[in-house]
């Protein structure tokens, strides 16, 4: 069992940036593959960044590419979301996910937080 919390959502201009982070704590956590979802108000929750167990992989929706990016920090049992250029479009929940594979990215994903809200305003 993993559990994970986010933190460091907030209310930006368009523009801006925020940096998320996950801490996880349960099992070892360089065996999960660690991802990043998003849900906007009256849309279904969507994938947003994925990286794998040891961080050298990472791999981006095309709405956010060039503008976020994943990492982890294994010593601490973290997971950040770096968002820059941030859009009213990017306005949703966060989700920090963990899939019980260090290698699938792309999912699925086994265990979620609790979501940290990211509001982008124009």
């Amino acid at each position: 069992q993993v559990q994970l919390v986010e933190s460091g959502g907030g209310l930006v201009q368009a523009g801006g940036s925020l940096r998320l982070s996950c801490a996880a704590s349960g099992r070892t956590f360089s065996n999960y593959a660690m991802g990043w979802f998003r849900q906007a108000p009256g849309k279904e929750r969507e994938f947003v960044a994925g990286i794998t167990g040891s961080g050298s992989t990472t791999y981006y929706a095309d709405s956010v590419k060039g503008r976020f990016t994943i990492s982890r920090d294994n010593a601490k049992n973290t997971v950040y979301l770096q968002m820059n250029s941030l859009k009213p479009e990017d306005t949703a929940v966060y989700y920090c996910a963990a899939a019980s594979s260090a290698y699938r990215l792309r999912g699925p994903y086994d265990y979620w937080g609790q979501g940290t809200p990211v509001t982008v305003s124009s």
